[in-house]
């Protein structure tokens, strides 16, 4: 079965965009995670159609990610098809619209290479998001945010796919933006490309934003350590750093994970962590500060190959 499945991806999207037994561990930020059965780099939007209209037609499951920066692979790996969003999705083209600047990327454009190139062109409006390291299409997935702003704030729309293979563009609004989620997870969509509107700015302000962004995250955050960011989701009326330092829990391990002795928001891989520790270490954290303080927190980071 493999064989055939094999040999039809290959005709997709080519044999050297094919891989078979892949660690996903060498494509997720926690540096974690079994054998994905497959992984594909498509090169254009008709070979993601062709592969999910193959996978659904024979119910294969598949699985679309960017770089992997907010994602938890199981340890057993992923059986099905991964197609990564990524370097071969790449293209930006920015539009001068008299003050405004309608800037058009595809969707597996790093946050990072998009805000420098925003920064090189004189073009503000992108800063807050230049340091998250996740790709355009897991930022607007997820409404990514940091240092008070937001996708929603600059999004104009997201051309998507359906699972179907269907292709829409849907709004700022229809997007459904809200913290940390959006109408794209909610039903499954891909996101392709995006627009957003920004606007020229003073190319030495923009730069020196960016350091002072880079410094505070370099200082607050363990960013020399393997993770996939805030772990937790940001429960309404608290700060989940604090919740978690104050119950004693900055340092706490189980295997090799740890809570963040640098910022109790993160849990960091300290050396051979498996996904098994993540999940052991992140159960007991929520157990504790719910037994202390009575809040609920909730994983931000998505699960891959689990049974729940």
């Amino acid at each position: 079965m493999n064989r055939d499945i094999l040999s039809n991806l290959v005709n997709i999207v080519g044999h050297e965009n094919v891989s078979e037994n892949e660690p996903m561990s060498e494509h997720t930020s926690f540096k974690i995670g079994g054998n994905a059965d497959f992984f594909i780099t498509p090169t254009n939007t008709e070979q993601i159609k062709e592969i999910i209209s193959y996978c659904v037609k024979n119910a294969i499951s598949y699985f679309v990610m960017g770089n992997g920066s907010n994602l938890l692979v199981s340890d057993d790996g992923y059986r099905g098809i991964i197609i990564q969003l990524y370097d071969k999705f790449n293209h930006i083209e920015c539009v001068d619209n008299g003050q405004k600047v309608i800037v058009k990327t595809q969707a597996g454009v790093m946050l990072g290479r998009l805000g420098n190139e925003l920064m090189r062109q004189s073009i503000t409006g992108f800063e807050f998001a230049t340091g998250i390291p996740g790709t355009v299409g897991g930022a607007i997935m997820m409404n990514a945010g940091a240092y008070g702003g937001e996708i929603k704030d600059v999004i104009i729309s997201a051309c998507l796919m359906d699972s179907c293979g269907n292709i829409v563009t849907l709004s700022n609004s229809q997007l459904e933006l809200g913290y940390r989620t959006s109408i794209i997870s909610k039903k499954g969509y891909i996101v392709l490309e995006a627009e957003f509107e920004l606007e020229k700015g003073n190319q030495e302000e923009i730069k020196n934003k960016l350091n002072e962004f880079t410094i505070r995250r370099r200082e607050k955050q363990p960013l020399e350590l393997p993770s996939a960011g805030s772990i937790f989701k940001r429960p309404k009326g608290n700060f989940t750093g604090k919740l978690i330092c104050d119950a004693n829990l900055m340092g706490y391990t189980v295997g090799g994970a740890q809570v963040s002795k640098k910022h109790a928001g993160f849990v960091v891989n300290i050396g051979n962590a498996t996904a098994a520790d993540i999940i052991k270490l992140t159960d007991e954290v929520k157990n504790k500060v719910k037994e202390q303080f009575g809040v609920e927190l909730e994983l931000e980071v998505r699960k891959l190959g689990f049974d729940k």
